[in-house]
């Protein structure tokens, strides 16, 4: 049995390749460009880009499952071309976002609604992940906690409960090898409530020294994301974290119980990563 493993070269999708390669699996991967993928030995890396699903036709012959970053702009295609090349059962990299009253109405929440919809309306048997914030989420402040250990951000008080790329690749990696998960979704939160400002003295323990926030204005932090960000996605970003001040995040067992382990804890993470932004 070959696995395909699309957008392997990002925080979640590198962790899933090394977690199939772990477990003996078959793994196919793809990437815009092969020869700086960085794939470990024994990964069979293709050339293809989810912008254009007609470059994977050589990618997915012969492949039996497929674990799929979102592009949706091209899922539906994606999932026909799939589906004509025999996939069975396909786990999307989804978000907590799509669960939301209204997801269609957030940007982000409906992009990855427009993604879970392509798969539904397919023959193949699908899971969704649907993780909350990302812990690697804040690697955007590497730069300047390594340059003068701040961080400038809006609402430092709001409260998120990161969750760690293993433990969504984790997941995700017991839906593709594993019976019984077709037509679930399963919501993923790290173990904890946290604020930013407590992410923050994390991040300062992991590296020894300590690290000052700095909050911004909602208007400062829009000016600066709109440079990287599309105002729908900057508008949504902004908006979970005015709502999450005094709030605590909710929390989800299902790392643990797919997995048989509890959830990384942000701490976890920060050591981890530590080099990051030493």
């Amino acid at each position: 049995m070959t696995i395909l493993v699309t957008g392997a070269t990002g925080n979640v999708g590198r962790n899933v390749v090394e977690q199939l390669l772990a477990e003996g699996a078959s793994v196919r991967a793809t990437s815009r460009d092969p020869e700086e993928a960085g794939l470990p030995p024994g990964v069979d890396v293709h050339a293809a880009d989810l912008a254009r699903p007609e470059t994977f036709a050589d990618a997915l012959s012969g492949v039996d499952s497929v674990y799929l970053f979102p592009s949706p702009d091209t899922a539906g295609e994606f999932a026909k071309l799939a589906e004509a090349a025999g996939v069975r059962r396909v786990v999307v990299l989804s978000s907590l976002s799509a669960k939301e009253t209204g997801a269609e109405n957030d940007e982000i929440g409906r992009r990855h609604v427009l993604v879970e919809r392509a798969i539904e309306a397919s023959t193949m048997d699908w899971t969704f992940v649907r993780p909350g914030s990302f812990a690697a989420n804040t690697l955007q402040w590497a730069h300047s906690i390594r340059a003068e250990s701040v961080v400038r951000a809006p609402y430092g008080d709001a409260q998120v409960a990161p969750v760690h790329e293993k433990d969504i690749a984790a997941v995700a990696v017991r839906a593709l090898l594993d019976e019984g998960h077709a037509g679930k979704a399963y919501e993923l939160t790290g173990p904890e409530s946290i604020t930013q400002r407590q992410q923050v003295e994390l991040i300062g323990k992991a590296i020894g020294r300590p690290v000052r926030f700095e909050e911004q204005t909602p208007e400062q932090a829009r000016e600066l994301m709109s440079k990287w960000a599309l105002v729908g996605v900057i508008d949504s970003l902004l908006g979970y974290l005015g709502e999450a001040v005094g709030r605590s995040a909710e929390i989800f067992d299902v790392t643990e119980k797919i997995t048989g382990r509890p959830a990384s804890t942000f701490a976890d993470w920060a050591a981890a990563h530590a080099r990051d932004f030493a």
